[in-house]
């Protein structure tokens, strides 16, 4: 499973970002840098990835930290799968 390039496609997905999620690496910045990612894409965002990855994200889990970038949010949904 590549959860890179699956968190990707989600973000696409959810976002409407009509592929330009193909050219975002670890390091492009999420929050206050895609005007679609608002506070209602975020909630839209977990409950996709929990779908789609079949696990459940609790209230305290969250925070900004986690849709800083790709990356955070890529290793965010790993370390739930692992654990």
């Amino acid at each position: 499973m590549d959860i890179h390039n699956e968190v990707l496609a989600i973000l696409d997905d959810v976002l409407s970002l009509k592929g330009r999620s193909h050219s975002f690496t670890r390091e492009t910045t999420l929050l206050g840098a895609i005007p679609e990612l608002d506070s209602m894409a975020v909630v839209a965002l977990i409950t996709s990835m929990e779908e789609h990855f079949g696990f459940i994200v609790g209230d305290d889990e969250i925070d900004g930290t986690a849709f800083a970038t790709v990356g955070t949010l890529s290793d965010f949904v790993q370390n739930k799968l692992d654990g």
